[in-house]
């Protein structure tokens, strides 16, 4: 038993004074003188007896009934909690990623515990609610139920470390009793569940549990192959539970149905779709799959892509740059630096200064407002190169090039992490056949990226932003690098990497970047949008091209239109991230800096029994009562 008001107790001292005036009153027995001694003598002794009796029970009653009334004034109550005149404040992390669409015994494991909560909490309480992707703050469950009720799946839940500290922040600063409720079924991420003693806050876990952890997922589509008059769509399927045969999967363009298979899956498989129509505007992949939903359909689109303009100012051989342009993917042009016409620069997605033995000024100026615009410049330089005119270039992207030095070397180190690279090789090679150079041009470069070096370590190819510089020629008499496996990867991906046209699909929540390719206007802005969504996203314009960057939106799987006011530019695709795919969890039994449970409604129950307050001052005012009449019955009916 707890005291709202303790030192009220010290009351109790006073006690003591019906007790001295118990043992101190000053009355006495009158005796009286009759005949019979005898017989007096013993009504006397009887008469003490039964007045001393009266007393001492009047005394009790007295003591019993003061002592009530000053517990009463002390207003004692019992409770798990320490607390009296503070309310318990109680914030709740609601874990809405798509593994919660995973059904537990009592169906969709989300929507249970949304109804747990609705059954369980006073509808008057105040509570503070917290998802992945909305905030009910300082609010009751009777003011935001129909929200809680409408609440869809979030494509991307927070880490963990930041679902707790931001939902600690929501807890008001003056709060001494803090409970934290946190409702997540834990799926394994790449970092792990951890939490720290922490005296300010009751931490308590609710791991909700579906009944069946099987699930099949569309992991990833891609175009295998493409000729004049079809392509081979690869898909490929996960299983994460037992072996499946005679699984159905449909490919559809919008409502067509295109084509429709089935398989066996028993972990992955791979699913080859021939079509014979290159362009599908409105594409997707649906499997049929009981577990989890948000996995069943993939979207894609597969756009006419633009062709990249590549021109080549040349002074040299240029067969083996015309060898790696000429499939439709590029709009290649070439020609000699006194024929060069000025005006096209600006159309260009790639510019090649092939084995020039001088940079012209006014050429250098276009070319350096080409690349703050976007565009992409390869330099290779000649044997008999004017270095300053070189030098006047390239020193605005921190790139010198020293006298030429006649030392034969090899191109041995591949940065293989570099975008051009990054997925060209399966694993790094060591017995790759090294192009070999018989004479260079030292750089002094600062920060730049190299992603070839020669042997020795000095730079064979310089990366600065979209400026490309190879230290040696590269025709034949000077180099093998036109005749190796190299080549083919650099100058194709650098080319790609000037027009990055949309890819077959996005996935939304990472940041996502390419290039539109259209001519705007000053005031024109590009967007996002389909039946449902309409959205601005970050853009920037240049000559020929627009760049789009997105991140979490949008935030609804399907297929857009890119359009410039009532112009369709084209269209692109959105898919959820696959990583909640895999129904796999963490063990928290043993974490001991909280509490845990299996079911919501069960911790909302024991948090109130805990923060239950039974006030007991009324129960006292009624034993004092008692105390008064027993009093009052002793003095009039004890003889």
């Amino acid at each position: 038993m707890q005291f709202k008001h303790p030192e009220i107790l010290y009351a109790l001292c006073l006690l003591i004074i019906p007790i001295i005036i118990h043992l101190f009153q000053l009355r006495r027995f009158q005796k009286e003188a009759f005949t019979n001694v005898a017989f007096l003598k013993q009504v006397v002794i009887q008469t003490r007896k039964s007045s001393q009796l009266k007393k001492w029970l009047t005394l009790l009653t007295r003591m019993l009934l003061l002592a009530c009334v000053i517990i009463a004034f002390a207003q004692p109550f019992t409770s798990k909690s320490t607390t009296f005149s503070t309310t318990p404040e109680t914030v709740i992390y609601l874990d809405n990623s798509f593994s919660l669409q995973a059904k537990g015994e009592q169906g969709e494991l989300l929507k249970r515990a949304v109804q747990d909560m609705i059954d369980e909490i006073n509808p008057d309480d105040k509570i503070s609610i917290l998802t992945n992707d909305a905030v009910f703050k300082n609010t009751t469950i009777k003011t935001i139920q129909n929200d809680l009720l409408q609440l869809e799946y979030a494509s991307n839940q927070m880490p963990y470390d930041a679902a707790l500290l931001k939902s600690k922040n929501l807890f008001s600063q003056n709060a001494t009793n803090k409970n934290l409720i946190f409702v997540s079924d834990f799926q394994q991420k790449e970092a792990d569940f951890s939490l720290e003693n922490d005296s300010l806050y009751q931490v308590n876990l609710v791991k909700l549990e579906p009944v069946n952890t099987s699930n099949i997922s569309i992991d990833s589509a891609y175009v295998e192959k493409t000729s004049a008059n079809s392509l081979q769509l690869q898909v490929i399927l996960k299983n994460n539970g037992n072996p499946v045969d005679n699984l159905p999967i449909s490919l559809f363009d919008d409502d067509k149905l295109l084509a429709k298979t089935s398989t066996d899956i028993e972990n992955e498989t791979q699913i080859t779709f021939t079509l014979s129509n290159q362009e599908i505007s409105h594409g997707k992949i649906i499997v049929d799959d009981n577990s989890l939903q948000f996995d069943n359909t993939l979207f894609f689109n597969l756009n006419k892509p633009p062709k990249t303009n590549v021109l080549n100012i040349n002074n040299a051989e240029d067969t083996f740059i015309k060898r790696l342009y000429a499939s439709d993917e590029f709009e290649y042009s070439a020609t000699t630096l006194s024929e060069l016409n000025y005006s096209v620069i600006d159309n260009q997605n790639l510019i090649i200064l092939n084995e020039l033995e001088q940079i012209p000024s006014s050429l250098s100026n276009s070319l350096n407002s080409f690349i703050a615009n976007g565009g992409f410049v390869i330099v290779i330089p000649s044997g008999n190169s004017d270095l300053n005119s070189y030098n006047s270039l390239l020193s605005q992207y921190a790139i010198k090039f020293d006298e030429k030095l006649n030392t034969e070397k090899r191109v041995t180190q591949i940065s293989y992490a570099h975008p051009i690279y990054e997925n060209v090789f399966d694993k790094q090679v060591s017995n790759f056949q090294y192009p070999k150079i018989n004479a260079y041009f030292p750089v002094v470069s600062a920060g730049n990226l190299e992603p070839l070096k020669f042997e020795d370590g000095r730079g064979f190819l310089i990366e600065s932003d979209q400026l490309y510089v190879f230290t040696a020629p590269l025709n034949p008499k000077n180099s093998s690098f036109s005749n190796s496996p190299l080549i083919v990867p650099t100058f194709y991906n650098i080319a790609r990497q000037s027009l990055k046209t949309p890819q077959l699909y996005y996935t939304i929540g990472v940041e996502n970047q390419f290039d539109v390719t259209t001519t705007m206007q000053q005031d024109d802005i590009l967007s996002i949008k389909n039946e449902n969504l309409n959205i601005i996203p970050q853009q920037q314009y240049f000559n020929s091209k627009v760049t789009l960057i997105t991140n979490d939106l949008p935030n609804l799987a399907g297929v857009y239109k890119i359009t410039n006011k009532a112009e369709l530019i084209t269209k692109i695709s959105y898919n959820y991230n696959r990583e909640e795919s895999v129904l796999r969890y963490l063990d928290i039994t043993n974490i001991t800096q909280a509490t845990v449970s299996s079911s919501l409604a069960d911790m909302i129950k024991t948090l109130k029994s805990d923060s239950k307050i039974n006030e007991l001052w009324k129960w006292f005012i009624i034993f004092a009562l008692a105390f008064l009449i027993i009093e009052m019955l002793i003095l009039k009916y004890f003889k």
